[in-house]
């Protein structure tokens, strides 16, 4: 018996080949074992805790720890065989390469936990719908960031020539950029209205040409509804390069009026209108105190009045204007002020 196990196959001993098979059983059933006790023990201590950190460490390290321990099994298992040269150095290479993934998986889980946990709550609480569009973008270059970085450092751990490889996506990526630069420049818009808010959903703004309400906020453009109804799609890198005016946050809106009373109108009737345009000012509470009135002009068939008063954010415009109009109407009418109208006198000179 003892002489079978020291028969050689394939230039190891058969105690050599079953010692090696006895980790690697050893190592994937204490992996299993270590999974189960996450599983079944772990996680319902810690789901009885008042704090979420323990369960996230729990789910972080549960999957890289058992898949780390199959590995280690397994390439100690070989290391105590004798093997060919270069397959010795393959697996040796490969080994090296599935460490770097293991660590990137738990860095990626880390990153995914922190952004869930810590992240996504403070977004949902926000006012601009912006970053939850940016949200899963950023998700997804983070992850793409980290299993890059693991790719290029396990192939090079590996003894591939990364050099080459970075040269060729270093073209790649050019040519990829300059291809979607209208897009990267969208996107760099959409960062730059998360970063400087210059306007919310719902607000009022004009850009570009256009007077409407911001109804979408995207990555790579906006969407407004203009005074018309119309909706307008406005690519983002339009607000990185354009002014924007935001009407909803202007504090009051100005108004001028430019009314013309006949010119048989007396110095005294003059002083009763302005009168009365201030007293009606000072009446509406929709009107802010701040008032530009003045006898602006002698026209070329009116006498000129110049009247400019602020409407207050909090007020209906439209509403406060007519009740200002109107009010001039009915109280000019009281007080027998005539508004002209445009009119030509001719002077005939008979000659003789």
């Amino acid at each position: 018996m003892a002489d079978f196990f020291q028969q050689i196959y394939y230039g190891n001993t058969v105690q050599a080949w079953l010692i090696s098979m006895l980790i690697v059983l050893f190592s994937s059933t204490l992996a299993r074992a270590v999974y189960w006790i996450f599983s079944n023990t772990l996680k319902k201590a810690t789901a009885k805790t008042a704090t979420h950190l323990d369960d996230m460490l729990i789910d972080m390290v549960q999957k890289p720890l058992v898949w780390s321990l199959v590995l280690l099994g397994i390439w100690f298992a070989l290391t105590l065989l004798v093997l060919p040269a270069g397959l010795d150095k393959a697996i040796s290479n490969v080994v090296q390469f599935l460490i770097v993934m293991l660590v990137a998986l738990l860095l990626a889980r880390i990153t995914e936990v922190v952004i869930n946990e810590y992240i996504r709550p403070l977004i949902d609480n926000s006012d601009s719908d912006l970053d939850d569009h940016l949200l899963p973008l950023l998700q997804k270059g983070i992850k793409v960031v980290i299993w890059s970085m693991a790719i290029i450092i396990g192939l090079n751990n590996a003894g591939y020539d990364v050099a080459a490889l970075l040269a060729g996506l270093g073209i790649g990526g050019i040519a990829l950029a300059m291809a979607a630069k209208d897009t990267i420049a969208n996107v760099f818009g959409g960062f730059t209205i998360f970063t400087d808010r210059p306007f919310k959903l719902g607000d009022r703004i004009k850009v570009a040409g256009y007077d409407g309400a911001v109804k979408e906020i995207g990555i790579r453009s906006t969407r407004l509804q203009t005074l018309e109804g119309r909706i307008v799609t406005i690519p983002n890198s339009k607000f990185a390069e354009s002014p924007v005016e935001n009407v909803s946050w202007e504090p009051t809106r100005k108004i001028t009026l430019e009314l013309g009373l006949t010119y048989d109108t007396a110095p005294e009737s003059m002083d009763k209108a302005l009168a009365i345009l201030k007293a009606i000012a000072d009446e509406n509470p929709g009107v802010d105190e701040k008032v530009i009135l003045f006898f602006s002009g002698f026209g070329a068939s009116s006498l000129n009045i110049t009247f400019i008063y602020y409407i207050t954010k909090d007020y209906d415009i439209p509403q406060v204007q007519n009740e200002v109009n109107r009010a001039i109407l009915k109280r000019f009418n009281e007080q027998g002020l005539a508004f002209a109208f445009p009119t030509q006198t001719i002077h005939l000179q008979q000659s003789c």
